[in-house]
């Protein structure tokens, strides 16, 4: 049973949990289950086509980069060019960070150092585009100080996500 688990992975045994929650859930109160499938659906319906999106971005990188030049840019011994762009990237990344996790998911696959990925979601708190609302409402010394601590704890934090979950750990 053990290896059947292994074998299944998180996301099926999560997926599993939630149907037989749901199960659980229609068995008692059949409205109450037929309420959530109708906000699933709208939220299913809102993330469908960021979904496409971010499938054909995949296909888009697979079509252009080789994995030996992603492993040059962005893997263990890409230096601070890695870093560079992992925190440029983060930064000018629009939408929703969980849109970004399956691209960043495929770059890891093809070798991605697991400290620049923890770098690049760092600092998608950092919004090119809300920056002028941060300097109305705050100022420039405070938008300038913490935009500047942001990308330096990105650094910091991804140094510790390598040192405490090794590369091969992480699926």
């Amino acid at each position: 049973m053990k290896k059947i688990i292994q074998q299944m992975g998180g996301g099926w045994i999560f997926f599993i949990t939630i149907v037989v929650m749901y199960g659980i859930v229609g068995f008692w109160d059949v409205v109450l289950l037929m309420k959530t499938l109708v906000v699933f659906w709208g939220l299913f319906q809102k993330v469908f086509p960021i979904l496409i999106m971010v499938l054909f971005l995949m296909f888009l990188f697979n079509l252009v980069f080789d994995p030996r030049k992603i492993v040059k840019y962005l893997g263990k011994s890409s230096g601070s060019r890695g870093w560079i762009l992992a925190i440029g990237a983060g930064i000018i990344a629009m939408g929703s960070i969980f849109i970004w996790y399956p691209l960043l998911a495929d770059l890891k696959s093809r070798g991605m150092a697991n400290s620049l990925i923890a770098a690049f979601l760092y600092n998608q708190a950092i919004k090119i585009q809300l920056l002028p609302f941060l300097i109305h409402y705050f100022g420039w010394s405070f938008t300038i100080v913490t935009t500047l601590y942001m990308i330096i704890f990105s650094v910091l934090n991804g140094w510790l996500i390598e040192k405490i979950v090794p590369s091969e750990n992480i699926q």
